[in-house]
């Protein structure tokens, strides 16, 4: 694998990009209304894939519980989201008496900006001839544009964290302290996981990387080259702990869930947005989908060949040329957009602290190990290292990680303690605690109830507690 790492090729070393791949060259030339059309597309790419995502998680998550789902609307409830929306901008738009007025007003439209903002740089396809005029289909894209979808998704929590600010509220100030402090955590392990991608591809252009995935890497391990072909070329597979750690990542990131902690309804009503409602709501929630779109776009960009065709369909010559590769981005991002709502439908929301200890504790070490091994693996099989050396590289980076793994603090189990030791542990403050062992004595409308169904001829004693055992029984009436 390092050897496959190491030989892979790169576009600093002058790789070989076939006629329809764009280059930077290719950005810059088009005429106005081409570009007013191809904003207008990444614009309504974004409106659409929020309307149609929100019906499809719908959809989804009904189908995983066993439940229909929206499906009277329209076909299949494809109207269902319109209607909804529909619905939300005619509701009456709050405006707390304790807000800030101006900062509680613009702050959904910092999010749902910048969340739109990120698909400028995003390649959606090849070069294609729009009404006779050859040109990439993407917006634009810059020599350090993956850096430009850090910016968009981190500048967009301060629409988050103003909102919650200017709501003069509580729970919407402790859902935005939560989300900044989830992006910053979060934001550490992606940027280390998108490292690994610019040291393979050699370069930080976004559609320079989809073109860097083209023909994929000779397959050598340790100078012995087999006859069967080639790698596929997806970072996915030649850089997969940082494509899971990339995944993992976008779910913080996006606030989605198990790490929808910003918004956790059972803890902060619906955190950064509960003082909100008509409009202002729903651009809220636009920016949370078109985040989710975003992050899938940019996944399948780093890591999944871009709109490249997959395999088997990147047998046919005219898979990756014309409009079909629009086809296959698509598709990669709806597979990407399922695997969002499909964890959302199956794993719970975790603690805050448990959140915070996974992306500092396990993410940041095992991305910072990753990057070690795959820089070692690169030096060890560059052509100017001797054969003594290149093992005794890879050996003391095997030693390093296998000491660090032996050394790492381990947790201690908690001991199980009795109630007494519980209640003898707690802190002494100046409000009442409940005791932990409280039972709740059911409510005298429940004791009433039984009493009236009770048959005549059954007593209705009383004990020592002064309640009866007919009433204690019927605690759930």
């Amino acid at each position: 694998m390092l050897a496959l790492l190491a030989q892979s090729p790169t576009l600093a070393q002058g790789s070989t990009l076939l006629a329809q791949d764009p280059t930077l060259a290719d950005f810059g030339r088009d005429p106005w209304w081409l570009i007013l059309i191809k904003v207008v597309f990444a614009f309504i790419f974004g409106a659409i894939g929020t309307v149609l995502g929100v019906w499809f998680e719908r959809r989804l998550v009904a189908r995983m519980a066993v439940r229909p789902g929206p499906n009277q609307v329209g076909p299949f409830g494809l109207l269902q989201t319109l209607v909804d929306g529909i619905k939300g901008m005619l509701k009456e738009d709050l405006l707390p008496r304790a807000s800030d007025k101006v900062v509680f007003f613009f702050a959904p439209t910092i999010s749902a900006i910048f969340a739109l903002t990120a698909l400028s740089v995003i390649p959606f396809g090849p070069v294609v001839s729009i009404f006779g005029h050859q040109t990439p289909l993407q917006v634009t894209d810059v020599p350090v544009a993956v850096l430009v979808i850090l910016a968009c998704s981190a500048v967009g929590v301060y629409g988050i964290v103003l909102g919650g600010w200017a709501s003069g509220s509580t729970y919407p100030l402790l859902g935005g302290l939560r989300s900044s402090a989830q992006v910053i955590s979060y934001e550490v392990a992606m940027g280390l996981s998108i490292v690994a991608v610019f040291m393979v591809a050699g370069t930080m252009s976004t559609s320079q990387i989809v073109a860097a995935q083209a023909s994929g890497a000779r397959l050598s391990l340790f100078g012995w080259e087999p006859s069967w072909g080639y790698w596929p070329g997806w970072y996915a597979l030649l850089l997969l702990p940082s494509f899971v750690i990339f995944v993992i990542a976008a779910f913080g990131e996006t606030n989605r869930a198990p790490f929808d902690l910003p918004e956790a309804e059972s803890e902060l009503v619906a955190g950064y947005m509960t003082e909100y409602s008509s409009i202002k709501f729903l651009l809220y929630m636009l920016s949370e989908y078109v985040a989710m779109l975003t992050m899938s776009a940019a996944t399948v960009t780093l890591f999944l060949g871009g709109w490249r065709a997959p395999w088997p369909i990147s047998l046919w010559d005219g898979a990756n040329s014309g409009w079909w590769p629009l086809l296959w981005f698509l598709g990669k991002v709806t597979l990407m957009l399922f695997l969002f709502v499909w964890v959302r439908a199956t794993l719970p929301r975790l603690r805050y602290d448990q959140f915070m200890r996974f992306g500092w504790k396990v993410l940041l070490p095992v991305n910072l190990a990753w990057i070690l091994l795959l820089a070692g693996g690169r030096v060890a099989w560059s052509g100017n290292v001797e054969s003594g050396t290149r093992w005794l590289l890879v050996g003391g980076m095997a030693v390093t990680i296998l000491l660090i793994g032996l050394l790492w603090p381990a947790r201690k189990p908690e001991k199980q303690r009795s109630v007494a030791e519980q209640v003898a542990a707690r802190p002494t403050g100046s409000f009442p605690v409940p005791p932990i062992d409280l039972v709740v004595p059911p409510s005298p409308r429940a004791r009433r109830v039984v009493a009236e169904r009770a048959p005549a001829n059954v007593a209705i004693g009383s004990g020592e507690s002064g309640e009866s055992e007919t009433a204690t029984d019927g605690r759930g009436a």
